[in-house]
Formats: structure tokens, C-alpha cells, sequence
């Protein structure tokens, strides 16, 4: 009689470098994923897939496996909703240049936030907050401008006290629907996967359309979610048809509470990804064009 260990392989299929707002390089994230005992991880940067080839050859390395993906940021009613992407043809150029238009009005809107710092007596300067960033420019290095002048103690006081929703520094992004990066994700036969979803207030509501659009799977073992909230979303994982993923949404040490590769994640989840995106790619990929800009 042969034994199943869903757990056997440790896998972090939620994880972001310096390609969008993470602490890490690509190549530092590997190395500390290795070091964490890691044998597989996904590269999920916000709107970029351009850490991607660095992490995978640092990963060939260390023998640890990189699986592409990506994570597009949307609005729904009041609130946000996140979708990964998994397993995408991630170079076709149409998709990239999209990617591209949301990067540089992800820049516009950090450079607002700092201009609406400065109005409510803060000094910190957009120069700075670039250096800071290094790689592509996001909230978390606002952030750490805020932390450098003593305007707040941590990466996640800062958002707290100044960058969160309704918070006097917020700026609302390039408003895309989640049926738009669905769209953009079902474009290049990638796997799209809610994000960290238990927040969501209709989330009953919202999935069937979702899944009617192409939903593949919906993070269930994420960060810091108890096993009652990890059950509730397994549930409608099996009622859905959908992939339960998971993991730690590892931006660097002292932005989320869960350390990397910290959370368990079945292997089962992998294979199950790696079937759906097979699966996909046996019919044409649907074009995809960006919806116009709202405010």
C-alpha cells in the first residue's frame, strides 16, 4: 500500500522581488527561499514578469523551481481584488506592452502619493523614493521613505498611518475590474488564481461570473488565515471546481506578518496548475485589450 504526503515538496506559490515592490532582487529571493528549505516557488510581481528570467536561472542553481506568474491589483465595489496569474506565456509582446502601461501608471500614482505627503507637512522626495525602490517603484518604498524619516516605525505603521486605503497619502490606482485581469491573464494561457480572498465582502457573490470568465483557483492556504478561514475557502474551492493555492505574499521582512515558504501548500496544488495551464493551451488564447481609464 502506497502513502500520499501533500505536503512532501515545501512550495510558496505567492512571493514578489525588486521587478515590482518586493525588498529582494530576484536572485536574493531565491537564495533566501533555497535557505529556507524551498523546492519550489512562483514569482508573483505586481504587473511584471521581468524578474522572471533572473529568479529561474538563480533557481536552476539551487536546484529550485521557479513557476512564472504574476499578480494584477483590481477594484470591486469597495474594495480590492487581487489575481494571480500562473504558468503564462508571459513573453508574447502584446502582453508586455500592457504590462508596461500599468507599471508606468503604477510610478504616476506613487509620484502622487509623495506629492500628497509633502502637502500634509512631510519631507520626503520622490528622488528618494526611487533610490529606495531600486527596481520598480511601489507603496512598500513610500513606505520606507515615511520609516527613514521618522514618520513612522515600520514598513506596515506607514501604511497604517499614511497608505492605506482612505489614509490621507492614498492615491487609487489604474481602475481594472477582475474580469479584466482574468482577461489579460486567460490571454496568454496563464492560470488565474484569487488572491488572498477571505477580505471580500461579496466574495459568494462575485465568484460565478469569475468562474464563468476563467477563474482557475482561489488561494486558500495564505499567509496568516486560521483553519476555520482555510476550511470556509476550501469549501468553495470544491463547490467551484477551483485549484486551492496558496503561501506567504513574501515581500521582504516587516511588510507581512508570514516569513517565507512559511505557509504549507500542497503539492497537489502544483500539479493541479500545471494540468489546468496544459488544458488551456489546446485552444486559441483570446485577445485582450485594456479597458479606458477611470478614475
Amino acid at each position: 500500500m502506497s502513502c500520499f504526503f501533500p505536503w512532501l515538496m515545501k512550495i510558496d506559490l505567492h512571493t514578489h522581488s525588486t521587478a515590482s515592490d518586493g525588498l529582494y532582487s530576484p536572485s536574493e529571493l531565491v537564495q533566501h527561499a533555497s535557505e529556507a528549505g524551498l523546492s519550489l516557488i512562483a514569482l508573483t510581481d505586481h504587473d511584471s514578469t521581468n524578474g522572471l528570467e533572473e529568479a529561474r536561472a538563480a533557481g536552476a542553481i539551487r536546484n529550485l523551481e521557479v513557476l512564472p506568474g504574476i499578480e494584477v491589483n483590481t477594484d470591486h465595489a469597495n474594495t480590492e481584488v487581487h489575481v494571480l496569474g500562473y504558468l503564462l506565456e508571459y513573453q508574447q509582446a502584446a502582453f508586455q506592452q500592457t504590462l508596461q502601461t500599468l507599471r508606468d501608471m503604477r510610478v504616476t500614482r506613487a509620484q502622487r502619493m509623495v506629492e500628497k505627503l509633502q502637502g500634509i507637512g512631510l519631507n520626503i522626495t520622490w528622488e528618494r523614493v526611487r533610490e529606495l525602490a531600486a527596481g520598480a517603484v511601489g507603496r512598500p518604498h513610500v513606505a520606507a521613505a515615511l520609516v527613514e524619516k521618522g514618520y513612522a516605525e515600520s514598513v506596515a505603521d506607514a501604511f497604517n498611518r499614511y497608505l492605506g486605503r482612505d489614509k490621507p497619502g492614498y492615491v487609487p490606482r489604474y481602475k481594472l475590474a477582475p474580469l479584466d485581469a482574468i482577461r489579460l491573464i486567460n490571454s496568454v494561457h496563464g492560470v488565474p488564481v484569487m488572491a488572498h480572498p477571505a477580505g471580500i465582502p461579496d466574495l459568494e457573490q462575485l465568484l460565478p461570473s469569475l468562474c464563468e470568465a476563467g477563474l482557475g483557483g482561489i488561494e486558500v492556504y495564505y499567509g496568516e488565515y486560521d483553519p476555520p478561514t482555510v476550511e470556509r475557502l476550501k469549501q468553495l474551492a470544491d463547490t467551484y471546481y477551483l485549484i486551492p493555492t496558496g503561501g506567504s505574499d513574501y515581500h521582504g521582512p516587516g511588510i507581512h506578518p508570514t516569513p517565507l515558504g512559511a505557509r504549507d501548500v500542497p503539492e497537489e496544488s502544483v500539479r493541479r496548475l500545471r494540468l489546468s495551464a496544459e488544458e488551456r493551451r489546446r485552444t486559441p488564447a483570446p485577445a485582450f485589450e485594456l479597458p479606458p481609464y477611470r478614475p
